[in-house]
């Protein structure tokens, strides 16, 4: 139970600017999850959320990233021998791969959790990301553009 409410907690904060442990925990009973405050606040730090500034000057939870650059390094390393290249179909994102690797390149991106990618669907040498919007499709070509440049392949 307690790892599909952690699931759902990081799909509500990715979808929602959500301020406060009441409001999270009203959006979990909403959602089917009988939670009290101090449930929600064991969950918070268990799972290492923080609150960070929105453009209007609110704050909402979002899930910090891996303090371990080394493993995000790790699944740099893995897209930058596997991305062969990348197109944007609406809010889908179609990576090709080296044949073979486009398993490994989708876990990389998952663990990467980047707000963007919804989640990632890899056969042999391709990936269909799940993407929240057309814009943010083309936000997330741009990112790991940056991340392939960084590590010397650019597409």
């Amino acid at each position: 139970m307690k790892i599909a409410r952690h699931a759902e907690i990081i799909k509500l904060i990715n979808q929602y600017a959500i301020e406060t442990q009441e409001e999270l925990a009203a959006r979990l009973n909403e959602s089917g999850f009988s939670v009290t405050q101090a449930t929600v606040s064991r969950d918070i730090r268990q799972l290492n959320l923080t609150k960070m500034p929105t453009e209007n000057g609110h704050f909402r939870y979002v899930l910090m990233q891996k303090k371990d650059q080394n493993l995000s390094e790790k699944y740099a390393r893995v897209l930058k021998d596997a991305v062969l290249s990348m197109d944007v179909a609406q809010n889908i994102l179609v990576i090709k791969t080296v044949s073979g690797m486009a398993m490994a390149a989708a876990a990389a991106l998952d663990e990467l959790n980047w707000g963007e990618i919804v989640g990632c669907i890899a056969g042999d040498n391709t990936i269909m990301c799940a993407v929240r919007s057309a814009e943010e499709a083309v936000q997330a070509v741009e990112k790991l553009k940056k991340m392939l440049d960084i590590f010397g392949k650019v597409h």
